[in-house]
């Protein structure tokens, strides 16, 4: 990041993301991410485990995992900030679709003010635009103009590239298809990312399938499914962190929801982020939705695999 236009202030705060917990000074990141009292509805996300009602277990789970930085809401950090506000990076997530409306519907909106993060000792802001969807281009406005301001005022940035329209699923699920989230990490690291985060892709063709019958959509060349990527999830996921400049914004993919095999899964994605040239993993329901130590256990998993050396590049 040292070539680029970004401030003093702004690289000593990514700096300090990047010497906080356990992968500190690797070039690599931890992340927890606790947004989804908002995103999934309260109740939904800790039902399974309501000690995660109370924020400062958030920002517990994160010191203890041994993470780099707790991303979550307004008001989680902003009620432990002046406990912990200098002891873990704060990543403000200051954009959420909330799910109370009636019929629900799925627009991000902003919860809050970029000078509300600053002012409660954050390290960076978070923020999620739904590209593909009605309200994109505004989500775009909105959120290249917050981030160009938390930079102005020393603050790192970092976008959740979430793709979300209804015609991106017809025989498979185009939302997670590498060409598409590709082209989102790229509309993504234009408008000032710092580091983008993207769901880990399990297909291609996206633009392929959008423009079957008399459909017109976006432009693309055919290269794309042949010689830039194979089927394979870490060139999936290696096309993602081509359209993040070449891998120059680093790219975190996300830990998914909590199932069945929660251990296995995180650390599979964190080896296909890793061998696809990655910088980290940010995980959330696989941590907190189980008893703390779990949680912590689990976060460690991840994070071993960009402490072993024998796991490389691809």
């Amino acid at each position: 990041m040292v070539n680029t236009d970004r401030n003093n202030r702004v690289l000593n705060n990514l700096a300090w993301l990047f010497a906080e917990g356990r992968l500190s000074k690797t070039g690599y990141v931890s992340i927890l991410p606790v947004d989804q009292g908002i995103e999934h509805s309260a109740g939904a996300s800790f039902a399974k485990n309501p000690i995660y009602f109370d924020p400062e277990n958030i920002v517990k789970l994160a010191i203890e995992g041994g993470c780099n930085g707790v991303a979550s809401t307004f008001g989680v950090l902003g009620s432990v900030a002046r406990k912990y506000a200098h002891k873990i990076p704060f990543i403000v997530k200051i954009n959420h679709n909330e799910l109370l409306t009636y019929p629900n519907t799925f627009d991000q909106v902003m919860f809050g003010t970029v000078s509300q993060a600053y002012d409660m000792g954050a390290a960076a802001i978070g923020a999620t635009i739904y590209y593909g969807s009605d309200e994109s281009s505004r989500q775009i406005t909105e959120v290249a103009e917050a981030f160009a301001y938390a930079h102005e005022l020393g603050m790192a940035t970092i976008l959740w590239c979430y793709l979300r329209n209804g015609k991106f699923k017809s025989d498979k699920d185009y939302h997670t298809a590498a060409d598409l989230t590709g082209q989102a990490n790229h509309l993504g690291v234009t408008i000032g990312a710092d580091i983008v985060k993207q769901k880990l892709p399990t297909n291609n063709g996206g633009y392929n399938a959008m423009n079957m019958g008399d459909s017109s959509y976006g432009k693309f060349d055919k290269r794309i499914y042949t010689e830039l990527a194979s089927e394979h999830p870490i060139d999936l996921t290696r096309y993602q962190v081509a359209n993040s400049y070449m891998g120059k914004i680093g790219l975190i993919n996300s830990g998914g929801a909590s199932g069945a095999n929660d251990y296995a899964d995180a650390v599979e994605t964190a080896v296909i982020n890793k061998r696809a040239g990655g910088m980290g993993l940010i995980s959330g329901r696989k941590a907190f939705q189980r008893p703390m130590n779990e949680g912590v256990k689990l976060l460690n998993l991840i994070q071993d695999v960009y402490l072993d050396s024998e796991i490389t590049i691809a």
